[in-house]
C-alpha cells in the first residue's frame, strides 16, 4: 500500500469515528503513521485530503457496480445485482458508508450531483449496451436524492449493517425512471425475495 493511500484510508477512518469537522491533521498522520512532513508533500490540507478519500470511495463503488454484473445480464436484473453488490459493500465496510452517505453531504451538499453524475449514466448505459433505450417515466435525479435521504436515515437508525435491508426500495427507486412502475415494482419483490432476488428475469 502506498503512502498517500494509507493517508486516505486514515481519513475515512478518522471521518467515520469522529467525524470530518473534529478530525486533526495529527489524527491522520498518527492513523497512517508518517510525518506531517509527509502529509503535506502529498496533500495541500485537510480538505484536499477528505476530497480524495471521497474520490477513492466512489472508485471503489464504481468498480463494485460494475463488477456485479456481466452483458448477458437483461438491463434490469444488472441494475439490481449492483444495487445489491453497493449496498452489501457499504455494509461491511461501515467507515467508507459513514463517509459517503453522511460526512460528504456535511462538508459540501453539493456532492449529491456528483453521485447523479456516477449513478445516472451508468444505469442509462445498461440499457443502451442492450440495445434498448432506458425509459423516461420518472425524473431520475429525484431518484438518487431520494435514494440519499434512505441511506442517511437507514445510517441513523441501524447503521451501516442495515443498508441491505434497504434493497427492494432502492431498486424500486433506481429502476423507476428507466423501465417504469410495474417492471420497477416487480425487480423490487425479487430483490426482496430469496438468494438476494438473483432468481430468473424477464
Amino acid at each position: 500500500m502506498t503512502q498517500r493511500q494509507r493517508i486516505v484510508d486514515a481519513m475515512i477512518d478518522s471521518c467515520a469515528e469522529k467525524s470530518y469537522a473534529a478530525t486533526t491533521i495529527s489524527d491522520i498522520v498518527s492513523r497512517a503513521s508518517i510525518s506531517r512532513t509527509t502529509f503535506y508533500k502529498r496533500f495541500a490540507d485537510k480538505r484536499a485530503c477528505f476530497d480524495a478519500s471521497v474520490d477513492h470511495c466512489l472508485e471503489l463503488l464504481q468498480a463494485t457496480a460494475a463488477e456485479s454484473h456481466s452483458e448477458a445480464d437483461s438491463p434490469p436484473q444488472a441494475l439490481r445485482n449492483a444495487t445489491e453488490a453497493v449496498l452489501e459493500l457499504l455494509a461491511e465496510r461501515p467507515a467508507i458508508a459513514q463517509v459517503v452517505a453522511g460526512e460528504a453531504l456535511s462538508v459540501d451538499p453539493s456532492i449529491v450531483e456528483r453521485y447523479r453524475r456516477l449513478v445516472l449514466p451508468a444505469a442509462e448505459g445498461l440499457w443502451r449496451r442492450a440495445g434498448k433505450s432506458p425509459g423516461n417515466h420518472a425524473d431520475p435525479r429525484l431518484a438518487v436524492g431520494r435514494l440519499q435521504v434512505l441511506l442517511l436515515d437507514k445510517m441513523t437508525s441501524e447503521g451501516a449493517a442495515g443498508l441491505p435491508g434497504l434493497l427492494p426500495e432502492a431498486v424500486y427507486l433506481l429502476m423507476l425512471p428507466f423501465a417504469g412502475h410495474d417492471e420497477a415494482v416487480r425487480q423490487s419483490r425479487l430483490a426482496g425475495g430469496s438468494a438476494g432476488g438473483k432468481d430468473g428475469d424477464g
